[in-house]
């Protein structure tokens, strides 16, 4: 039977011609076929499809929609267009109007005005936030919407940069002393003027998933245990960065996105800080490290809002994500296709000509300073097209991950200057 299968294989196949008996191949490989593709020349996220899909898929060149293509005459026409798709693309959620805001606490703590909020929006649970500014303080004040951190602890939400009590839970204050140099910075721009909001987003904090809500089988053993249950708090956060996967499969099955909530429910506070009448609502400004960073790409390229922006800690390219570093970043970075229209820094860009300013360190184990430097370059590229260079500012620290006090100050600075005229 093989015999007569192998004779009949052979007669079917022309292309083919038999070898030489003797150990060798029974058929030659045809003269025409192309040679075996030759291995990545460097280690990436996906090894062989690696340079295909970044050189062939994605592209090296401009995106579709970029601003560096030439293709608009002006920012606002460019910003009409690539605004709208990078809308579309988030699928924001609708979480109803700016929401009613109930104060639990007030008090004053280091000088400041302290209210401790809550509210409720469409989905999920109670929202709480923290507000700031002098105590002493009259009139309207310019205004700053701080975004807490990612970090891998979704535990904290807004105890992440603020403080307004003596005695904080000991993670809130490891958390300030590592990333923060010691400081809660959200009470350190309040004092120099500011009104501050900083409140939880989706999924963190108050907004967090309970361990308690989902399948035992998927909790990896987490429950939801009190801040000073050190070890419970680590098992919540190892069981909610797992929970990642899940939840963004979730939000694509819903028809939505991650920034399609978060940046809903960044500008539903922004509307909280707006209608204060302490505020001065055409002056406010927003920022924040890692996966603050990352919001404030959002929030500040989509909502005109945000007359000054601040960045630190989460600027790089889709590039970079696809072959490099995605393994270190959150699931709430991505968008489906939009790569393809604008680059990761195109979406802050589109605030062009508004006050921009992005904090990056040589050492952050979370990026490469080549696509640090693209990125910059990009950004820088779009406001000189734009006619405003010099309302573009960004600068390189040595050191890891952080937003010290050193870059605090530099931060500080630049709001002072395009908000305190």
């Amino acid at each position: 039977m093989l015999k007569v299968f192998l004779t009949v294989a052979l007669a079917t196949a022309p292309a083919f011609s038999p070898c030489i008996a003797g150990g060798e191949s029974l058929v030659s490989i045809p003269s025409n076929q192309e040679e075996p593709q030759p291995r990545e020349s460097r280690p990436n996220m996906i090894g062989a499809y690696g340079s295909w899909l970044a050189d062939k898929v994605l592209g090296s060149g401009p995106a579709s929609l970029s601003f560096r293509t030439g293709k608009w005459k002006d920012l606002d026409s460019w910003r009409s267009v690539a605004r709208g798709r990078v809308l579309d693309r988030i699928a924001p959620v609708d979480l109803g109007p700016t929401p009613q805001v109930r104060v639990e606490y007030e008090g004053t703590y280091d000088g400041l005005h302290v209210e401790r909020l809550t509210w409720q929006l469409a989905g999920g649970p109670r929202s709480e936030a923290v507000f700031l500014k002098p105590a002493d303080a009259s009139g309207r004040l310019p205004a700053i919407l701080a975004l807490h951190d990612h970090g891998g602890k979704k535990f904290l939400g807004w105890r992440k940069i603020a403080r307004i009590e003596e005695n904080p839970w000991k993670i809130q204050s490891e958390h300030q002393d590592h990333y923060y140099g010691g400081a809660a910075w959200a009470n350190e721009i309040a004092k120099r003027g500011y009104a501050v909001l900083v409140h939880d987003t989706f999924p963190f904090g108050s907004r967090r998933v309970l361990a308690a809500d989902v399948p035992e089988r998927i909790r990896q053993g987490a429950g939801d245990p009190e801040p000073e249950d050190e070890e419970g708090v680590n098992k919540y956060n190892a069981f909610a960065g797992a929970h990642e996967n899940i939840m963004e499969k979730s939000l694509l099955s819903a028809g939505t996105t991650w920034p399609g909530v978060y940046v809903t429910e960044d500008r539903r506070a922004l509307d909280v800080l707006a209608a204060r009448p302490d505020v001065d609502s055409s002056r406010m400004g927003c920022a924040g490290l890692s996966g603050g960073g990352m919001r404030t790409v959002f929030l500040g390229g989509l909502d005109s809002r945000v007359r000054c922006a601040v960045v630190v800690g989460f600027m790089t390219t889709w590039r970079e994500f696809l072959l490099d570093k995605c393994f270190t970043h959150t699931w709430m970075t991505y968008v489906p296709l939009l790569p393809r229209e604008l680059d990761f820094p195109e979406i802050l860009a589109l605030r062009a000509p508004a006050a921009t300013m992005v904090l990056n360190c040589t050492e952050d184990p979370l990026y490469t300073v080549a696509e640090m430097k693209r990125a910059d370059e990009m950004l820088r590229d779009t406001f000189r097209r734009g006619g405003a260079p010099e309302m573009y500012r960004s600068k390189f620290y040595p050191g890891g991950h952080k937003f010290d006090r050193e870059m605090q100050a530099d931060a500080f600075d630049w709001f002072d200057r395009h908000l305190k005229k």
